[in-house]
């Protein structure tokens, strides 16, 4: 059994996954449990791995947004955080995620491989022939000490085709908080709701299309969707600045979503909100485990 240390845990979905593929794992501080990880110091030469999630606020397509107005993100640039621990506790290898805009950590004496892994190209549990439902695009670095650190991508599997995109039809959206209020029309690629049109594969090298009529569609299969999020308010869904819509999920949704039963957090104290923030701001289980097995190969 390997013991490694879990860095801005959250409510523990990574931890979740690599404790299922038979790691051990120490969760260190986090704001969520009123932690503070920069008075956080690890013992060296304990942990065989550390992983984690620093927050990724600091370099989201939505902290545009957020600095638009005036404002900035909340917790910043927490990377520098992770490479000071990492750097302290020694481990043998390390694990970091993030989205793909986040810069790769630099830490001596460990060399880096660098993956980009979507959660819809993940094979389903109960049809291996497709990828997961919700879109969701990390990356992930690997590190090895003193050696050099193979690419993860290797060990994980990929399903052969994706899921279509969730039907998108012509939405107008009438902003309220604007002096100016005019209907904006976004028009989005329509997709046939009784059929599948295309799957495309998903190593996105090479596309091609599988067609099929009428009501031929193979039964148990969905529709990719946009992201969890931690977005609040009443709306359903809400248009972002690049045109895609953000969808508010209910807290079930995000649960099943992100591979957790849909009593998830059912006896916690949080408000139905923050639930779904806390949710939000992890790993989808699917995803998780992908990666600790290819963790598992990597070591061994």
């Amino acid at each position: 059994m390997h013991l490694i240390l879990s860095l801005f845990p959250g409510i523990g979905l990574l931890d979740m996954a690599f404790e299922s593929e038979g790691f051990c794992v120490v969760r260190g501080p986090d704001v969520l449990w009123g932690g503070d990880i920069r008075n956080f110091h690890p013992p060296a030469g304990r942990f065989d791995g550390v992983i984690a999630g620093p927050p990724c606020q600091e370099f989201s397509s939505l902290s545009r947004l957020v600095r638009a107005t005036g404002r900035k993100p909340k917790f910043g640039n927490l990377i520098p955080e992770f490479e000071r621990c990492v750097s302290e506790a020694k481990p043998t290898w390390f694990l970091m995620e993030n989205v793909p805009q986040a810069p790769t950590p630099k830490i001596p004496q460990y060399s880096t491989t660098s993956f980009l892994l979507d959660n819809s190209w993940l094979p389903l549990t109960d049809n291996p022939i497709f990828g997961n439902e919700q879109m969701r695009l990390r990356r992930f670095t690997f590190g090895m000490f003193n050696n050099n650190a193979p690419n993860l991508r290797r060990w994980i599997e990929i399903a052969p085709f994706l899921l279509p995109d969730r039907q998108n039809t012509q939405t107008q959206w009438t902003p309220t908080n604007s002096k100016k209020a005019k209907t904006r029309t976004r028009t989005l690629t329509p997709l046939e709701p009784n059929h599948i049109d295309y799957l495309r594969v998903s190593t996105n090298r090479h596309r091609h299309e599988t067609l099929t009529g009428g009501n031929d569609r193979p039964p148990g299969i969905r529709r990719r969707t946009q992201p969890v999020t931690a977005m609040q308010g009443s709306e359903s869904k809400r248009p972002e600045s690049n045109g895609v819509y953000a969808r508010r999920y209910s807290l079930e949704e995000c649960c099943r979503l992100q591979g957790l039963p849909i009593d998830f957090l059912k006896d916690s104290p949080f408000t139905a909100d923050g639930k779904r923030k806390a949710i939000a701001n992890g790993v989808p289980l699917a995803m998780g485990r992908a990666i600790a097995r290819a963790v598992k190969e990597a070591i061994q």
